[in-house]
């Protein structure tokens, strides 16, 4: 009874990666889709740094919690700093 239990799991996993791999083929991605642009986030630093705005403020602007801003403002800076 429980190699036919895995048998059946097995054919699943096999099943589910041969879709994905035909999805992966038609372009399609996969995971969490990024909230703010590169562009957002440079006009963010602009605001923040030239007009001496505050990043709460900023964030509610972007429609963004202020954690997402600053997770997306200090990877922007570890981009430019490597």
């Amino acid at each position: 009874m429980f190699a036919g239990l895995a048998e059946f799991k097995r054919a699943i996993i096999d099943r589910i990666r041969n879709e994905r791999q035909a999805a992966k083929a038609h372009g399609v991605k996969f995971g969490q889709h990024t909230t703010l642009i590169s562009k957002q986030i440079d006009h963010a630093r602009q605001l923040i740094d030239r007009d001496g705005r505050q990043v709460k403020e900023v964030a509610t602007s972007l429609g963004v919690h202020l954690s997402t801003l600053y997770r997306a403002l200090e990877v922007g800076a570890a981009n430019i700093d490597s």
